[in-house]
């Protein structure tokens, strides 16, 4: 994995972390479990992201870019920005 993917990786993993420490202490709190659910939803989506940007990662590493034209590089990271975005 490049090491600026790590990076991001690794940002969006302790976002996630600390929205999940949140929970915990809204729940601590007794706070309403609608707020409980609209910040575990939030969880859910960052998970989801996470998981687009890793296998967007794996695909790029399978795929030798030196056998792709220009155009099918791009349609690929279109592709792979779908997978990110919607994943």
């Amino acid at each position: 994995m490049a090491q600026t993917t790590a990076t991001k990786l690794k940002n969006r993993l302790r976002r996630t972390d600390g929205q999940l420490q949140g929970i915990l202490k809204m729940v601590d709190e007794g706070r309403d479990c609608q707020d409980i659910l609209t910040q575990l939803a939030a969880v859910r989506s960052g998970v989801e992201r996470i998981m687009g940007v890793v296998v967007a990662e794996n695909v790029k590493q399978c795929v030798d870019e030196d056998q792709l034209s220009d155009q099918q590089q791009e349609q690929l990271a279109t592709a792979l920005e779908l997978v990110i975005k919607n994943h």
